[in-house]
């Protein structure tokens, strides 16, 4: 007698929009396995981090940096366990727990879905010592924040300014500059100042008294400004910034082209993805996680993120 055929799933639950707009635009839906390229892993996703990208990816509003295919599924940070490895993938085996900051050239396969494709170039192993909802809420903001970092010439004996440090970006980046031995201030809502302390950070309030509260703190000005907030957080620059420091935003252009300073948008680097996922298994990096949704809630983890006001990051678990 023949063995039973076993019955093989060919396809994948995945979150989709099928046009640009709002929240409305998502559904859960069955989609194809995705395809994978010689130098690609498919990943099984275990959790997935949303960040404000996604929706403004989504609504359209970086179609003019970002190309998009339709319909697409939201989402570059992943982690998971390898289920397939292409032709030149020497680094990785069935079976590996991976995270990744997997954003390829074009959006079309996020981290929203069961499955998903990820290039080998954006992704690292996940150590012991960390869950996959850490691993998950760690790519794009951790990266953000170490890359600024690198890229302000931060280092010990420094005095830092960080906008929106009880953020995303900014509750990594006012660890890991207390790590480089800087002293760091950072601005944050009354509410969230405790938090910052609790990370490293002499929190003062943004707004009006911004500039009496940080020349109180800092009566020589700062060596470095992070601005991980935009809108009028730089205005303060030119009173703040010791002469010779360095400014560094992810929002505000005018970091480089009124400061002479840099505009950070974060690339993958597996290897300074690893050096962060090990921080945090090594209990010197702390995750703020703020909710974690399933995968058919998580048209309210974006409602969530688009109400603008979480501190940590929120995570879907599939």
């Amino acid at each position: 007698m023949r063995p039973a055929a076993r019955r093989l799933r060919l396809g994948m639950k995945a979150l989709v929009y099928r046009d640009f707009g709002g929240s409305d635009r998502l559904e859960l839906t069955d989609l194809p396995e995705p395809h994978i390229g010689p130098d690609t892993l498919v990943v099984r996703v275990v959790a997935a981090g949303i960040n404000p990208v996604d929706y403004k990816v989504r609504e359209g509003y970086l179609r003019g940096l970002i190309d998009t295919s339709l319909p697409a599924v939201p989402g570059w940070d992943v982690a998971g366990v390898v289920e397939k490895t292409g032709l030149d993938t020497p680094e990785f085996a069935v079976g590996d727990e991976v995270l990744a900051y997997a954003r390829a050239d074009v959006v079309q396969h996020g981290s929203l879905a069961e499955l998903m494709p990820v290039p080998v170039r954006t992704a690292t192993r996940k150590p012991d010592g960390i869950s996959f909802e850490q691993a998950a809420a760690l790519p794009l903001t951790g990266l953000t924040a170490l890359q600024s970092i690198e890229r302000s010439g931060l280092g010990d004996g420094s005095t830092v300014l960080i906008h929106g440090a009880a953020g995303g970006v900014g509750s990594f980046a006012v660890q890991l500059a207390s790590l480089r031995g800087a002293r760091v201030v950072g601005t944050a809502s009354e509410r969230n100042h405790d938090y910052l302390r609790d990370l490293g950070a002499e929190p003062i309030a943004y707004g009006e008294g911004l500039v009496d509260a940080a020349t109180a703190l800092a009566p020589e000005g700062f060596d470095v400004i992070l601005d991980f907030a935009g809108g009028s957080s730089l205005d303060s620059t030119g009173a703040l910034l010791k002469a010779g420091g360095r400014v560094v935003s992810i929002a505000d252009p005018r970091a480089r082209t009124e400061f002479g300073g840099e505009y950070v948008w974060v690339r993958p680097d597996p290897a300074q993805l690893g050096e962060l996922a090990q921080l945090v298994a090594d209990g010197a990096l702390r995750v703020e996680l703020a909710a974690t949704y399933p995968l058919d809630e998580a048209v309210a983890a974006f409602a969530q993120l688009e109400e603008g006001h979480t501190r940590g990051k929120i995570v879907v678990t599939v």
